[in-house]
């Protein structure tokens, strides 16, 4: 069951980052005016924030319940995972980095919420969004990254 959440949390993430760059650009028109904000823009911005919620619960899951999580920081202790990179990714900066790029997601579709949202709660949308973005990219084990590296899709 845990591989399989694994799997899950990993193709979530595309799922995330394509709802995201989708939203971004879809908020970036309407700080223009060149396109009124719609009903499905707005369905855009709550696919991703439900996504990413779903993707944090089982993130949450993986962390208690797997090994580079709390069960690696109680059996090693807090400062001997903090000398190691790799656990310290997935077992502080992961989890942390990837809870607050959730916030700025839902904090980025409340600011971009209103049916006629003008071009200021775009722009407050945009930012809360392209924060959460550059978030998720550094903080995301992409399979260039040493020593913490996950395949780029499921079961690869």
């Amino acid at each position: 069951m845990y591989n399989g959440l694994l799997h899950l949390h990993n193709l979530m993430r595309w799922v995330i980052i394509i709802l995201l760059l989708v939203a971004i650009i879809k908020h970036y028109k309407g700080m223009s005016g060149a396109k009124a904000y719609s009903g499905s823009d707005r369905k855009v911005d709550l696919f991703l924030m439900i996504s990413a919620h779903i993707t944090l619960l089982i993130g949450l899951y993986q962390w208690f319940a797997g090994a580079l999580g709390l069960q690696n920081l109680q059996s090693k202790g807090f400062g001997e995972v903090m000398k190691n990179a790799p656990e310290r990714f997935f077992a502080v900066e992961h989890l942390v980095g990837m809870i607050l790029a959730i916030v700025f997601i839902t904090i980025g579709r409340a600011k971009g919420k209103p049916a006629n949202a003008a071009g200021a709660e775009h722009k407050k949308a945009l930012g809360w969004f392209l924060a959460a973005l550059v978030l998720i990219f550094l903080l995301v084990p992409w399979p260039f990254r040493e020593g913490i590296a996950r395949a780029w899709f499921p079961g690869m």
